[in-house]
């Protein structure tokens, strides 16, 4: 077993940052194919095809753990050498996302841990993001000389009662929601009275204040952040406390803290351009998540090595100049990519790995049966959605576990008797395993058939030949979905460094770099730009 090479890349200033997304890009652009597929066309497309045969047929007779370490850079010594590269090139490439809270502008940093009461109702991964996002936003407004956050996209204000009630500070949280308003005001309600209780002598608490608000726009944002009328920029506001009273206190005696932990697809796209846009924003600290859901602007191959101004109409991708120069579109299946992660990958049990394959044979397969049978349902991009998934997730399940039972009474009973149970001896050795798998795979389709409403339209009859058609090719799913994912941290690195060099595109008056504060295997998405402007008082 051999190990990466460890990371040759620097992204400390702008110029070293294009260097690495240049190598991305020509990394990348020779496995398009294999990023732009989909899963859902596995057999149809007979998406094997598009892997190196020697990768493919090596791959094939690997153990499940060995793919779920593929995507972590783990490779094999009787790999073939160009699989070998492959897969230690995407390593260097990748940024490196293991947990570090040592850099300078991080020094004596202290990470307060949340008791019972301001840590109720998180689960695990929650605490662990919030307790050191918190400390690390406390540390970072000290060095800007910031009383004030504004969270952005603050859920039901787990941050913000952070900052607010153990940092002192000052915040908004910003949220478009109304139910999470009620939320937060609720449970910052509660948390005050605890704290007013336990001290002897009387202090003033800061609690957050709630505002609900759509942000449309990275203008929207400045805007808000600026303090200009707030009426004519914000669709939808309703607040917990009066507008003007909210203005007076945070925006215009302290410079701000733009905060966003996890903030979703462009909205945390639109917190750094209001970041630059914004004269009180002296400091930003955004984590941000849901990469499928950024918005894309699409790149003409004719025009990328000629540097242009962005377009008036700013999208989630790309957001830097120098992401223009470079013929690379990511599109929706490679920003899902982004979204996996190699920790979580390889912390799956085979078992549930297996079952993984397994779901994604049967939805690729059911993909051929609409093809086959109901090709006017294909025309109109069905979506079967989460809340199927699940339910045909809970339903195969069960189904499983009946055969393993199954399995386990024909022991027993053949102990008993001392002869094979002659009623369950198919015609080869394989017979078995092939009726559990097409059970399975038959459920999958009768929830998806059901889901679109054409459910009485089919025979058990095509259901098998489709399913007899397939199998030979399933055992390939699980290879490459390896291959797929090992390529997805890629491009949430090229994804990151679009972001940072957005930042460092705006000139030295910012000082701007990524940072990885969370243990990636708790919380994969753990990358944070943080940014601070160069003003009075700092160097």
């Amino acid at each position: 077993m051999a190990s990466a090479a460890p990371q040759r890349h620097s992204c400390d200033s702008a110029s070293e940052t294009l260097e690495w997304m240049h190598a991305i890009t020509s990394f990348l652009l020779p496995f398009k194919p294999l990023i732009d597929s989909h899963v859902v066309n596995f057999f149809k497309d007979n998406l094997w095809e598009i892997v190196d045969k020697e990768w493919m047929d090596c791959l094939c007779k690997e153990s499940v753990q060995n793919l779920l370490q593929l995507p972590s850079g783990i490779v094999r010594d009787y790999w073939p050498s160009s699989l070998k590269k492959f897969v230690t090139d995407l390593k260097v490439l990748s940024i490196f996302r293991e947990q570090n809270l040592t850099h300078p502008i991080l020094q004596s940093i202290n990470v307060v841990p949340l008791g019972t009461v301001l840590s109720q109702g998180m689960i695990a991964k929650k605490k662990h993001e919030v307790e050191i996002l918190a400390g690390v936003i406390s540390k970072i407004a000290e060095a800007c000389d910031a009383e004030a956050v504004v969270d952005v996209g603050s859920g039901q204000g787990y941050l913000a009662q952070v900052l607010s009630f153990e940092y002192r500070l000052s915040v908004i949280a910003l949220d478009a929601s109304v139910h999470h308003a009620t939320v937060t005001k609720a449970r910052s309600d509660r948390i005050a009275k605890h704290y007013k209780n336990k001290c002897a002598t009387e202090q003033q608490l800061k609690v957050p204040q709630t505002v609900t608000c759509r942000v449309l726009s990275s203008d929207t944002l400045a805007n808000l952040t600026n303090a200009v009328d707030l009426q004519k920029h914000v669709t939808g506001v309703k607040q917990e406390a009066n507008k003007e009273d909210i203005l007076n206190e945070h925006f215009e005696k302290h410079p701000l803290v733009l905060a966003g932990l996890h903030a979703c697809g462009d909205l945390s796209v639109n917190m750094l351009r209001a970041f630059v846009g914004c004269g009180r924003a002296k400091a930003l600290v955004s984590i941000g998540c849901c990469y499928n859901l950024l918005s894309e602007e699409e790149v003409d191959p004719s025009s990328c090595f000629e540097f242009q101004e962005p377009c008036c109409i700013s999208t989630g991708f790309p957001m830097s100049k120098g992401a223009k120069l470079f013929p690379l579109s990511l599109g929706k299946s490679a920003r899902d990519l982004a979204c996996q992660s190699a920790e979580r990958w390889r912390s799956l049990t085979t078992e549930i790995a297996l079952q993984n394959f397994d779901v994604h044979a049967y939805r690729a397969a059911f993909q051929l049966v609409l093809e086959k049978h109901f090709p006017e349902v294909v025309k109109s991009s069905p979506s079967i959605g989460r809340q199927g998934k699940a339910l045909r997730r809970r339903r195969l399940s069960k189904l499983l576990e009946s055969q393993i039972e199954e399995k386990q009474s024909q022991a027993m009973e053949y102990n008993e008797i001392g002869a094979e149970v002659t009623s369950h001896d198919y015609s080869g050795p394989t017979e078995p395993v092939w009726k559990e798998k097409y059970a399975l795979f038959k459920e999958f389709c009768e929830s998806g058939l059901l889901r679109l409403s054409c459910g009485s339209q089919l025979q058990e009859s095509d259901l098998i030949k489709v399913w007899r058609e397939v199998q030979p090719f399933t055992e390939m799913i699980g290879p490459f979905w390896s291959l797929r994912v090992a390529l997805g941290q890629m491009i949430e690195t090229y994804i990151l460094l679009d972001r940072l060099l957005y930042l460092q595109e705006q000139g030295d008056s910012i000082n701007a770099f990524l940072l990885p504060l969370f243990d990636p295997a708790v919380s994969p998405r753990n990358m944070a730009a943080v940014a601070m402007k160069f003003g009075k008082g700092h160097s």
